[in-house]
């Protein structure tokens, strides 16, 4: 019988940890779509989508014991934890700020659009942009308004797609608006207070790692 640890010490959780559970996620509902089977043993997880059997089992106990020794996992089952684990059986609502190229193609984007996830606000500090509609429906919205629109919305990610040189005044202002988690899509690391998470995703370093294979990696004959 599957038991499931509803409080963990987090401390205790890498971030590749919690990154390798959407992984599991997917595969588990790409294997639900499919309706062939009910239950998965992690060997043949990893077998089916390419991972680690061994690293599937040890992620998983950290949250508790789901699968049944010499039977598996059952994917509806599993399917519940993991969605639960992540907090995606919930909404959870986002701004976006800066309403440029990146900013108004996430609005579109189907991660942020559906799901738990939800864009409530595209946000500006050009006075020429405010009013613009965006391609999911939204107006751009004063930037100057930001605690006030996390309050009344109930955002609780705030995400950052100005250029460089404003993205740590946006992060201030969203620690300031009272946001704990921020999404930093702009070319530079920004500085948070303890009890504020932020992660970067910088696209031009993974690029840039890819240019390092590249170039060191001897090619196969």
């Amino acid at each position: 019988m599957a038991a499931y640890k509803r409080h963990v010490d987090t401390s205790t959780i890498s971030d590749l940890t919690v990154a390798r559970l959407s992984v599991y996620l997917r595969c588990v509902e790409r294997l639900l779509d499919g309706g062939d089977i009910e239950t998965v043993s992690s060997q043949e997880l990893a077998r089916r989508f390419n991972l680690n059997s061994a690293q599937i089992r040890k992620d998983l106990a950290y949250f508790g014991e789901f699968g049944v020794r010499g039977v598996g996992y059952n994917l509806r089952d599993l399917r519940q934890y993991i969605v639960e684990i992540l907090g995606l059986n919930r909404e959870h609502r986002l701004v976006i700020v800066g309403a440029g190229n990146l900013g108004t193609a996430l609005c579109h984007y189907s991660g942020f659009t559906g799901g738990s996830f939800l864009v409530v606000g595209v946000l500006d500090s050009d006075p020429s942009r405010i009013g613009d509609p965006t391609p999911s429906g939204l107006l751009v919205e004063d930037a100057s308004r930001l605690p006030e629109i996390v309050r009344q919305r109930g955002i609780e990610i705030g995400v950052i797609t100005t250029p460089p040189a404003a993205a740590q005044s946006v992060c201030d202002q969203m620690v300031a608006a009272g946001l704990r988690t921020v999404l930093n899509f702009a070319p530079t690391r920004v500085k948070a207070p303890d009890g504020v998470y932020v992660k970067t995703v910088d696209l031009k370093v993974h690029l840039e790692e890819l240019s390092f294979h590249i170039t060191n990696t001897a090619p196969s004959r």
